[in-house]
């Protein structure tokens, strides 16, 4: 069995928020997989079906961002599913638009949800790392990652989606490096980026 939770903030407000792109990953994927319907369990909404045979069991913690691990804690310990075979979706402002990598352990680089994880569950998940840009200066990171995504972004937001959930058998199998080459593959990163600069990929 695997987890996979997509990392956000719970409500309508925040819903279109650059921040909340783990919850669209997680909302392609179950749209994808056909997984069955969604409800409340260990402080998420969550959702279950299988992916080449594997069972996942697909999470959108309710606790906020910063909470986010008590919820995937809660039910990783339930499950007794250790940190390999669980992968979360999250926002990356150190990565340029559209990027995409994947990523096992390591520190949380400023990402609350990740912090929380790392609290709950130790360093050694797995990450899928979705580019969002940096703003380019400190203070303007807040309302960058809580400003909704721009209409120029759509294109390869909506690209990068689709691909993070038609590639994602090969993340199911644990071969991270081939799932991240064919999401790239599926989906390339705009070559520039009309109103965002990143500070470029790190780690």
């Amino acid at each position: 069995m695997l987890i996979i939770a997509g990392l956000g903030n719970p409500g309508p407000k925040y819903q279109n928020n650059r921040h909340n792109i783990g919850f669209m990953a997680a909302d392609e994927i179950a749209r994808r997989w056909r997984f069955g319907p969604e409800r409340a369990k260990f402080q998420s909404v969550v959702s279950e079906g299988e992916v080449d045979g594997t069972k996942i069991l697909l999470m959108k913690p309710q606790t906020y961002m910063n909470e986010s691990g008590r919820a995937v804690g809660e039910a990783a310990r339930f499950y007794k599913v250790p940190p390999a075979d669980i992968i979360v979706f999250h926002d990356e402002i150190d990565m340029a638009p559209g990027r995409f990598r994947m990523k096992k352990g390591g520190g949380a680089a400023g990402q609350n949800g990740i912090r929380s994880l790392i609290s709950h569950l130790g360093a050694d998940f797995r990450r899928a790392r979705m580019g969002i840009g940096h703003p380019g200066e400190a203070h303007l990171v807040m309302p960058h990652v809580l400003g909704d995504f721009h209409k120029a972004e759509q294109p390869w937001l909506d690209a990068m989606l689709q691909a993070c959930a038609d590639a994602l058998p090969f993340a199911v199998a644990g071969e991270d490096d081939r799932y991240q080459g064919e999401v790239m593959r599926l989906a390339p990163a705009p070559k520039f980026s009309p109103r965002q600069q990143a500070r470029g990929d790190q780690g």
